[in-house]
């Protein structure tokens, strides 16, 4: 239903949106590590940015697919954006990287996962390079 899918094309994009404002405000706070919200901005709103341009195509038809409308290009430029500054896959490591690093901090973490396990997960190693 295309109702539907524009609503969810909203959606997603306004949740995007507030994502980089978020990232933006704890910047211009002065926050010292913004590493992981900005890994998280720029990985959602680039797969965001895909899908509803996938969406858009789909919403034309075949008119998604011609050069005369500018669907076609809001497409391939919103694919380029998932590799360009770093691809979306390494957004990830260093979002997990970051939250590893923070949940290695508290004592539960410790408590709770067993040492070896911690140690081929790469808690010492991401505390060293985050």
């Amino acid at each position: 239903m295309i109702q539907a899918m524009l609503a969810d094309m909203a959606q997603q994009t306004e949740a995007a949106r507030w994502l980089v404002y978020a990232c933006a405000a704890k910047a211009d706070a002065g926050a010292k590590n913004v590493t992981k919200i900005a890994a998280m901005a720029k990985c959602f709103a680039t797969d965001v940015a895909v899908k509803v341009a996938t969406d858009a195509v789909q919403v034309f038809g075949g008119y998604g697919f011609m050069e005369d409308y500018p669907i076609a290009k809001y497409y391939r430029d919103a694919k380029i954006l998932q590799i360009y500054e770093g691809t979306n896959q390494v957004q990830r490591i260093v979002i997990a990287r970051n939250l590893i690093k923070e949940a290695s901090q508290y004592d539960h973490y410790n408590s709770v996962i067993p040492g070896e396990f911690q140690d081929s997960f790469g808690a010492e190693k991401v505390t060293a390079n985050v």
